[in-house]
């Protein structure tokens, strides 16, 4: 790091490298957002109440990837991507999940993907998640076994995105589906816009606290910021939407903790809202 007439220049490691590389090839897809927001008093009642019980923290984003693989199965055609002139649709749901990691002093995002998650129940993925964070970060792609593509030179690492973006192999190892919940940690009312190159992408914003009416009382309520985006290309508006509103029916309801969580006889009845 060289140092002179009040600046410092500091090398833009590999890793970023490739987070712009990226960035780049993601700005040309033609994507859609809808932005929303859903009631996750109940599912959080429920991770609460276990943490109570047992001392666990159920992980919230885990939540979200389960109730998103249960969507999907429903709307298999937006667990595709466009290979040319051709629609390749995936059989088994992948969600790539991004986790920020420290590496090399920076703070960048690094996928990984969720395979098979519409045959894995919530579990299953609270503990996949878990066992990703604890994994040391050594370098760009250590979480995934893909740590030579930090040996790409920086010149073509647009072409390698791109590449891997139609590769069949690739899309089935790190899927067509993303989520990224960093922005769970902001405060106030907060959406994310993401810059992304999936057919969708789910951004969890911040969890704000809001009253509701709710059989005639108001009470105080817990609402997720979310951000949907989908591939213009692929996914036009209507069905975009009815794809939201079904993932935040499921996403509300909090059925996938209840099932395997809740002690016996806990289950409460759901309010309406007014």
């Amino acid at each position: 790091m060289g140092k002179s007439n009040g600046y410092r220049v500091e090398p833009f490691g590999s890793s970023r490298q490739m987070v712009a590389a990226a960035s780049a090839v993601n700005h040309e897809q033609n994507t859609i957002h809808l932005m929303t927001e859903v009631d996750i008093t109940e599912p959080r009642r429920l991770i609460a109440d276990y943490r109570a019980r047992t001392g666990e923290r159920l992980s919230l984003t885990a939540y979200i990837v389960t109730c998103l693989a249960r969507t999907l199965t429903e709307f298999p055609r937006f667990n595709s991507f466009r290979r040319g002139n051709r629609l390749i649709v995936l059989d088994d749901v992948t969600i790539n999940v991004l986790f920020e990691r420290q590496i090399d002093g920076e703070t960048v995002p690094e996928a990984v993907g969720i395979q098979a998650a519409n045959r894995k129940h919530f579990r299953q993925i609270h503990e996949a998640l878990r066992a990703i964070q604890q994994k040391p970060s050594q370098h760009l792609g250590s979480a995934t076994g893909m740590g030579w593509i930090r040996f790409i030179p920086s010149f073509l690492l647009r072409t390698f995105v791109r590449l891997a973006s139609r590769s069949i192999t690739m899309q089935k190892r790190f899927g067509v589906v993303a989520v990224t919940a960093v922005g769970m940690f902001g405060a106030g009312a907060l959406w994310l816009v993401p810059l992304t190159s999936a057919t969708v992408t789910v951004a969890a914003g911040s969890i704000v606290k809001r009253p509701a009416f709710i059989d005639g009382e108001l009470m105080a309520r817990e609402y997720l910021c979310l951000t949907l985006s989908f591939n213009h290309d692929i996914i036009d508006g209507a069905p975009a939407a009815r794809f939201t509103a079904r993932f935040a029916e499921l996403l509300a309801s909090g059925d996938e903790i209840e099932h395997k969580f809740a002690p016996s006889g806990a289950k409460q009845k759901r309010p309406q809202e007014t």
